[in-house]
């Protein structure tokens, strides 16, 4: 697939003109296993058919990043990029990083670049992500690997960085209590780990496009996108675990996600007096955590339900088969979403 055309000095043919940068899919094995990525290079036209393709230095070694992030995401870990933002959050070089969490100086520079960590390490990187407590206390742990001015400095950055969280950090950390028992991807979360911000986003996209977005509705159409997702991708797309409530499918923790700092609801009262919480798209939401394919499943959920009353909903999540053949208070296996009806 054509990228984009580039006018430069082709090393092929010896000749300055314009070349192609392609892109496709292939695979390479990585620890033993064989890894599907994205490969990048150049093409010219002038050059025999048999020799015809070459790349760049840089290139090469973004090719060889995309297939290590790709196997990173298959096994969970994080990737290159999240690394990398997770250490500029804090302000932090590499060599601060790495001395933070007790490894050796070079060990961030590795995985930012060309090495892929193992569980351990990932893990130590996730306790940190989106936690300045924690991030704080390996600051405590290690502070003799630091002079007293540098601790200082990045005590400050991390303190700062606590107050910018504040209530978000603590809404957030109390929902990831109540998936404190799910810590396996399984048939019970669509084999897809909680993922707040996409939870987040999901729930603002909805919000854009639908006016009478209340919690119930709100809960039913999640439901539904994690279900499609599961159906035609394998996999659920925000990690949530659903259970079976009089009311449909109700995701565990759902109070506490409706309290997420980047969940706008507001409190209205109804004619007999009862609370109801509307939901309302969030300013600058970065959708970014959603990819074409999950968007194009959520437009069609909110084409298909924008002007349905949560009792409309309610109703119609009732006759699906993940429903039916579950017992009150237990949770949906995603399994059972293969049998969900077409819309």
């Amino acid at each position: 697939m054509l990228v984009r055309k580039i006018y430069m000095e082709c090393p092929l043919c010896d000749k300055t003109h314009e070349i192609e940068e392609r892109k496709r899919i292939v695979t390479t094995t990585l620890k033993g296993e064989k890894v599907a990525y994205e490969e990048h290079f150049y093409f010219c036209e002038n050059a025999d058919e048999e020799e015809n393709e070459f790349e760049t230095g840089a290139m090469t070694n973004a090719n060889l990043m995309n297939a290590r992030n790709a196997y990173r995401v298959r096994h969970g870990l994080l990737t290159s990029d999240e690394i990398i933002d997770i250490r500029e959050n804090y302000g932090l070089s590499q060599v601060d990083m790495a001395r933070l969490l007790g490894w050796g100086e070079a060990t961030i520079s590795r995985y930012e670049s060309k090495a892929i960590q193992d569980e351990a390490y990932d893990t130590m990187l996730r306790l940190i992500k989106d936690n300045p407590l924690q991030a704080l206390e390996f600051l405590k742990k290690n502070a003799d690997k630091f002079s007293d001015t540098k601790r200082q400095e990045i005590r400050l950055k991390m303190v700062k960085k606590l107050d910018s969280y504040g209530r978000e950090y603590l809404t957030r950390q109390t929902f990831e209590s109540e998936y404190a028992n799910y810590t396996e991807p399984d048939d019970s979360n669509g084999f897809t780990l909680l993922n707040i911000d996409k939870i987040e986003a999901i729930i603002s996209y909805f919000a854009k496009e639908v006016a009478n977005l209340y919690k119930v509705k709100l809960m039913k159409m999640l439901w539904y996108a994690d279900a499609i997702s599961y159906r035609e991708n394998g996999f659920a797309m925000s990690g949530l675990i659903y259970r079976h409530e009089a009311m449909g499918a109700l995701p565990v923790g759902h109070n506490s996600l409706m309290n997420l700092e980047r969940v706008h609801v507001v409190e209205e009262m109804s004619y007999n007096f009862e609370s109801m919480f509307h939901v309302h798209p969030v300013e600058g939401m970065d959708y970014s955590v959603l990819n074409e394919k999950e968007k194009k499943i959520l437009d069609r959920i909110i084409s298909k339900f924008k002007d349905y009353k949560a009792k409309d909903i309610v109703d119609y999540m009732h006759r699906e088969t993940a429903y039916t053949k579950t017992e009150n208070g237990a949770i949906i296996p995603f399994s059972l979403a293969k049998e969900i009806k077409e819309f």
